[in-house]
């Protein structure tokens, strides 16, 4: 953000004794670096970096007040012009919550221009002055004081004005003579025809102030930040005002700004005012944040006065109150960002500055804690999964509203689950906007996604925290899930995989759960995924250590074989498996398995084609091809005595 350094000198005068390396210092020690410096419009623009939580600095007098709370100056109050409000002269409703506070007024303009003054301190900042006075004292205003206004050409309003929800489909073409298309989310300024702008975002083309305007309605509103960041990521429509509401701006401003930009026009072409009036009330959020003196003294590394923290806290607009051992604070209306302790305690540290926080290293523990009993749960029940074949899985804890309705989780459709209560209020997107209560929605995502890059067979698991929303917050419960998705030939070929690997899954869940636990074993996808879910306090605490069973690996390279017969239809894979087993008895066998099974039209009726893999492998030495020869034979000769022939 561009800040024009003469302004900030008229708003902190003693900033005028410090050179342009000691500024840029300053900011910088109070968490607001500077990028560069150039030399615009007869004077020094310094580009300074603003945090996302700080949206209460992005304008000249939000920096002025930290560079005067850290020089330990008092800003002079905002110079705002008297004004009496009086009867609407346009009917203005407010319809949605996301608007509590609507300030307007009815201006007659008159003949004059924007002063030259004004046009140098836009050009400074990077910002066209349109040298009609209603835009750019909208705009001066916005740089200077950070709460963004409206100019509408009044002429061109249809009948009343309304904030309200846009209706699914309605069309508005924007002030960058963009035709956008808007839904039930975004909110939206209309008179009786339709919308007229997008609340918080950008004005619209059919009501925009021209050089024939003559007369102008005045907004100087609040708007939900979330509302406006939805809309502005929703439309990719990123403005200084969406920016500005977006980050949360100060509501006790949109009168304070409507005044201002009344005497601005007053001042700048002679403007008549018709009516001034506020629809609403300003929303006032009391918060009061508790500041302990052994948490001040815990994240400053030393005693701290108390006095001594009131008193940056007050330099920052906060209404303090000490008591023996703690503070009770009230951030400012400007300060939403302020609301637990810890941010308290950091404001302190940044007024007094970093570099007097003392380097001490951290305390030494003593012997290694315990693990809790908890943690070494999770890794035993992730072991034991591992070595069945399933892979450990780390999916977001965040999904969108529809996967959210996917399963009711492992607890069921409680009644104690609001969802609401899981929604979050500043999400990175619609897709990441709830706590999830499931862990298998996005588990199942994963295993489609590795299906559809050719993987034949995807087991996965997770363990994780799932959400159920309450009236105060959202209770997290740890989580167990698995997956298991695509074919596998271990078993009968003849069977449904489906229902094979059910089988097995109930299986692993019986040696895995509490006896009594519902297994909740569930097929999706056309029953092509089967899951699984239930809550980690249904697994028992992992046993004492055991130590297993020597089992001896061959240090000798394994040898696979493949016979393709052609066998009779009615013929079942469990009385091949176990004829070639017999045969093969007393040779090198490790496995054998159905790689695959065919039917085709090239096949003799009555017969189907299947694919055996033997696996051939010794303890004491390398197996040599004469013998490996003589067992696949032995194995052809059991097939051929169930009916089966050697596919040509």
């Amino acid at each position: 953000m561009w800040i024009e350094r003469k302004v900030l000198t008229q708003e902190v005068p003693v900033v005028a004794g410090l050179d342009t390396r000691q500024l840029c210092e300053l900011l910088a020690s109070l968490g607001f670096p500077v990028d560069s410096v150039t030399a615009r419009e007869g004077t020094e623009a310094l580009d300074v970096d603003i945090t996302a939580n700080r949206g209460d600095a992005m304008s000249h007098r939000g920096l002025a007040r930290e560079v005067a709370s850290k020089l330990g100056q008092s800003l002079e109050p905002i110079a705002v012009p008297a004004l009496q409000e009086g009867a609407p002269a346009v009917e203005v409703r407010l319809e949605s919550p996301a608007c509590p506070v609507y300030s307007t007024a009815v201006m007659e303009l008159g003949t004059g221009a924007t002063p030259q003054e004004a046009q140098s301190f836009l050009l400074a900042l990077e910002s066209t002055p349109k040298r009609l006075p209603a835009v750019d004292a909208s705009n001066e205003l916005l740089h200077r004081y950070g709460h963004p206004t409206h100019a509408f050409d009044a002429d061109r309003i249809r009948g009343g004005v309304s904030i309200r929800w846009a209706k699914d489909g309605e069309r508005l073409v924007t002030l960058d003579g963009v035709t956008r298309t808007m839904t039930g989310q975004d909110l939206v300024i209309a008179d009786e025809a339709g919308p007229i702008a997008l609340a918080g975002v950008m004005g619209g083309d059919g009501t925009k102030v021209t050089e024939t305007t003559r007369r102008v309605l005045l907004e100087s509103a609040w708007f939900d930040p979330k509302t406006v960041r939805a809309t502005a990521r929703r439309h990719s429509l990123h403005t200084d005002a969406s920016h500005r509401f977006g980050r949360g701006a100060d509501p006790a401003m949109a009168p304070v700004a409507r005044d201002l930009l009344v005497g601005r026009l007053q001042a700048w072409c002679g403007a008549k005012l018709v009516s001034a009036w506020t629809v609403g009330t300003i929303p006032v959020v009391s918060i009061s944040v508790v500041l302990m003196e052994s948490l001040l003294t815990r994240v400053a590394g030393e005693p701290l006065s108390l006095p001594d923290a009131a008193e940056a806290l007050k330099r920052l607009g906060c209404t303090v109150e000490v008591k023996r051992d703690r503070l009770r604070v009230m951030p400012p209306s400007w300060r939403h960002d302020l609301t637990i302790p810890e941010d308290l305690a950091e404001e302190v540290l940044r007024l007094r500055g970093y570099e007097h926080i003392p380097s001490v290293l951290p305390p030494l523990e003593g012997p290694p804690q315990p693990l809790s009993q908890d943690y070494l749960k999770r890794q035993s029940l992730a072991r034991r999964l591992a070595h069945l074949g399933f892979h450990q899985t780390v999916t977001y804890g965040f999904v969108s509203p529809e996967m959210d309705q996917q399963t009711p989780g492992p607890l069921g459709q409680q009644a104690f689950d609001i969802p609401e209560g899981r929604i979050l209020a500043n999400p990175l997107g619609l897709d990441y906007s709830v706590l999830r209560r499931s862990l298998v929605p996005s588990l199942v995502e994963v295993a489609k996604r590795n299906l559809k890059q050719g993987q034949r067979e995807v087991r996965l698991f997770e363990i994780a925290p799932t959400f159920r929303g309450l009236p105060e917050r959202p209770v997290e419960s740890w989580t167990v899930a698995l997956v298991w998705a695509g074919e596998s030939w271990d078993a009968d070929p003849e069977s449904r995989a489906i229902l094979v690997k059910a089988k097995h899954l109930h299986g692993i869940l019986k040696d895995v759960l509490r006896p009594g636990t519902p297994q909740n074993v569930h097929p999706v996808e056309d029953d092509t995924i089967l899951t699984a879910e239930f809550l980690l306090d249904a697994v028992p605490p992992p046993d004492e250590r055991i130590i297993p069973a020597y089992t001896p690996q061959s240090r000798f390279p394994a040898v696979e074989r493949d016979l393709s017969v052609t066998v009779p239809t009615d013929l079942a894979w469990q009385a091949m498996h176990r004829a070639v087993q017999d045969a093969l008895n007393r040779t090198a066998l490790t496995d054998l398995i159905c790689a695959d099974l065919y039917r085709g039209k090239s096949l003799p009726a009555g017969t189907k084609a299947w694919l055996l893999r033997l696996t051939f492998q010794a303890m004491d030495r390398t197996l040599l091809g004469e013998e490996v020869d003589g067992w696949v034979a032995a194995a052809l000769a059991a097939a051929e005595s169930l009916g089966a022939s050697l596919r040509a």
